[in-house]
């Protein structure tokens, strides 16, 4: 019999297949290497393939679809409610073969790698920002130890580096050179957010605000006067709908970009957020 619907359970290195004919009945229950992925959908007619929403399922998906298959990305927390006995490989696959062919399920669009490489943009300075964090943490913490202490706040950083620089503070030359060295991993850092930042916002132009340099999308206006739920604001216009309800790191870029003081369409951080 000819399969129809193909419940694949990803990995690493070992895949697990589990095919369906339009019966239902089991034709395909096996185990591939990823060096074998590949070959056998080559060799397989076009058929629905579920794969869970998870890391490298974006990947997979575009390169079965560039096969002729029709794939389709479901949430993991969906796929639970299939699952019949222990978790495991081949009841993950089963699960995921049940979980695509029910016509009330809801499915992740599969992303672009230009749409990828912008959340590696973003999730990348996420991760500079928290490093930084963790600097200016242990760099307060250290100079504490010796009775100096700034307010709070990254802006504050430089009033502790004209302090490591005194020497009449009695930091000890052991210790001013390992805070020295923070130091400079604090401003390395520093540069590559900021950098980072301004490309992240396609459009954006630097302007003068509040004493600083910070970018805003040109075409950012007001925000709506009052923020709706999830609920009421997500919109899908795709055939298919999707089982995001918005995105947290676009919902923060909304917050940071849209302010009172832009004036225009109210209706600008509504779509921003519809499209993640």
């Amino acid at each position: 019999m000819q399969v129809t619907t193909i419940g694949l359970d990803i990995a690493k290195r070992v895949f697990q297949v589990h095919g369906v004919d339009c019966t239902g009945a089991v034709v395909i229950r096996k185990k591939l290497r990823r060096s074998e992925l590949a070959q056998f959908f080559a060799h397989l007619a076009p058929c629905l393939i579920g794969i869970e929403a998870c890391a490298t399922a974006h990947h997979w998906a575009r390169e079965l679809m560039a096969l002729g298959h029709q794939v389709r990305l479901v949430p993991p927390s969906y796929v639970k409610a299939y699952l019949k006995r222990g978790k495991n490989d081949a009841a993950d696959a089963e699960a995921i073969c049940e979980a695509v062919t029910r016509p009330n399920m809801r499915f992740v669009p599969v992303k672009s790698e230009e749409q990828q490489g912008v959340l590696v943009l973003h999730r990348g300075r996420e991760l500079l920002v928290r490093q930084r964090t963790m600097l200016v943490n242990g760099l307060r913490a250290h100079m504490a130890e010796f009775g100096i202490i700034v307010p709070q706040g990254i802006q504050r950083v430089p009033e502790l580096v004209a302090m490591l620089k005194d020497e009449t503070t009695g930091i000890p030359q052991i210790a001013r050179e390992v805070l020295a060295a923070m130091v400079v991993q604090i401003n390395n850092l520093t540069t590559s957010i900021r950098q980072w930042r301004s490309a992240s916002l396609p459009g954006a132009a630097p302007v003068m605000r509040h004493g600083g340099w910070r970018p805003f999308r040109a075409l950012a206006r007001s925000p709506p006067r009052r923020w709706q739920p999830r609920s009421r604001i997500r919109r899908c216009s795709d055939p298919v709908a999707t089982s995001r309800h918005g995105s947290a790191l676009c919902r923060a870029n909304i917050r940071a970009v849209a302010r009172p003081s832009l004036v225009g369409s109210p209706k600008w951080a509504t779509n921003i957020y519809a499209s993640c």
